[in-house]
């Protein structure tokens, strides 16, 4: 089965958040279970990776005076870069120059990305050994041209692959002034309430959910949601009426990076059967952020975007509360200015038991999410996440919001009577909800075999990408078979 990804990141070259994780991973598994899995994206700045890439070809693109050049690391022939630098050789992030400011072109950036996916997908980068997708697999806005495009060749006569497009998060809907048709060369009688128009704007978003054939997103709980008016986000009657090739698959997550019983950012190893180099990590994690060293605190982590989405400032509105207690609080991550000065004012104010890293740091996450004790991740909406996974994993129970894909894998402890829960579940998204959530943690914690059960059921538990990657398999054949 030949599929084709194409997606705006993937890590470790490129990496905003959790798209990267699953871009990166799901593939490969993919791959392990038989497919034949070839990615698209887009090369960004200048690395030292770079060194190992070589051009495979030059791909003209219609409408376009500019071209572009698939590039390939030499042992990762699978993966594809798009090579551009006017468009992608920039300073700041994917889609953000340094100060945080979208970048004004992001629409012919990501345009560009469009079109190349569709001359590979329609066979006609002759270059690549006549491959040639039987499955387009399109990953949130950046990419939701693809099925709109791949329409357009259908309605002239052309055979296409089908394609799926899968939502990461709805609230990032590539909505831009609808100006931008006559540059990016589209068709003005598909821009109505039925076709590309949301409110007044052309959203890449809303083409990939009108135009794709099958529709999935990142976990059962969000799928649910958003055919609500509440978490639609303003396409909730779209989706209701897509129901029926909507499918919630839940994400995994790449247990061969995320094991506490191998992963070599830690100074210790432990795994559900023995948990004692556990207590190791969290002395180190204490010692290199200068918290106090001492066994008995309450250690609480959140690794994050610092945005309102992710309820960071939920947490921050307790600090105060929380530091006149035997509880410690480290947060990582960047994001909204506001939110990164208020937490580093507050960490300032308690030396030896808060600290804050703004910052993308890849090995203090793993080093946080083994040090600490319980995982905070009180987003007030969550397609699928991540974080609470890895903290499931490595012995951290997670104290989550009832949402989303935290929904699908926290199960809450309830007062300890039962052995059934691995995590904390609070709502709705309050600081009085979470308090009362963080209350009964501390009191598990204060319980040291009660707490010891719950870890052990959080690290026993399977959230590997092996499950996924076989649900995405049986969709692709369902809709080759049905082709």
């Amino acid at each position: 089965m030949r599929v084709f990804f194409v997606a705006s990141e993937m890590a470790p070259f490129s990496k905003t958040g959790g798209l990267g994780d699953v871009t990166a991973a799901l593939p490969r598994i993919l791959h392990a279970l038989g497919a034949d899995i070839r990615v698209l994206v887009p090369l960004y700045q200048t690395r030292p990776w770079m060194d190992g890439l070589q051009k495979i070809c030059t791909v003209h693109v219609p409408f376009s005076e500019k071209t572009g050049e698939i590039w390939s690391l030499r042992d990762q022939p699978q993966n594809w870069f798009l090579h551009q630098p006017e468009y992608y050789q920039r300073p700041g992030g994917p889609y953000q120059d340094p100060h945080g400011q979208d970048w004004r072109d992001n629409a012919e950036r990501f345009g560009f990305l469009n079109r190349v996916a569709v001359e590979i997908a329609q066979g006609r980068v002759t270059e690549l050994d006549g491959w040639r997708p039987e499955i387009v697999h399109l990953h949130d806005w950046q990419t939701g041209l693809v099925p709109y495009l791949l329409s357009l060749e259908e309605r002239v006569g052309a055979n296409r692959p089908a394609t799926v497009f899968t939502i990461h998060n709805l609230a990032y809907q590539g909505r831009c002034d609808p100006k931008i048709l006559q540059p990016l060369h589209l068709p003005e009688e598909d821009f109505h309430p039925g076709g590309t128009e949301l409110y007044g704007s052309f959203s890449f978003l809303k083409a990939g959910l009108v135009y794709a054939d099958r529709l999935t997103t990142v976990s059962p709980r969000y799928a649910q949601e958003i055919q609500t008016s509440e978490s639609g986000m303003g396409l909730d009657g779209l989706l209701r009426l897509r129901s029926g090739d909507l499918t919630g698959i839940l994400n995994g997550i790449d247990t061969s990076i995320w094991n506490p019983g191998a992963d070599p950012n830690l100074p210790s190893h432990y795994d559900s059967s023995s948990i004692t180099g556990k207590s190791a990590c969290k002395t180190r994690l204490q010692s290199i952020l200068g918290l106090d060293p001492d066994s008995g605190m309450f250690l609480l982590g959140m690794i994050s975007r610092l945005v309102e989405q992710k309820g960071c400032d939920l947490v921050l509105q307790l600090v105060h509360e929380l530091m006149q207690r035997r509880i410690q609080l480290v947060i990582l991550g960047t994001g909204d200015s506001h939110l990164e000065q208020w937490a580093q004012e507050l960490a300032a104010g308690y030396p030896g038991q808060m600290a804050v890293r703004i910052a993308f740091d890849e090995g203090l996450s793993h080093q946080i999410e083994a040090g600490i004790d319980a995982f905070l991740m009180p987003s007030r909406f969550e397609p699928c996440g991540l974080n609470q996974m890895y903290s499931l994993r490595y012995g951290s129970p997670p104290v989550v919001h009832e949402t989303g894909g935290l929904a699908d894998t926290v199960r809450d402890a309830g007062d300890g009577t039962k052995d059934h829960g691995n995590g904390f579940v609070f709502r709705p998204a309050t600081t009085d909800a979470l308090r009362s959530a963080i209350d009964r943690a501390e009191a598990f914690f204060r319980q040291p075999e009660q707490w010891l059960g719950l870890q052990r059921r959080g690290m026993s538990e399977d959230y590997s990408w092996q499950q996924t990657a076989q649900q995405y398999l049986n969709l692709y054949q369902s809709m080759i078979s049905r082709d």
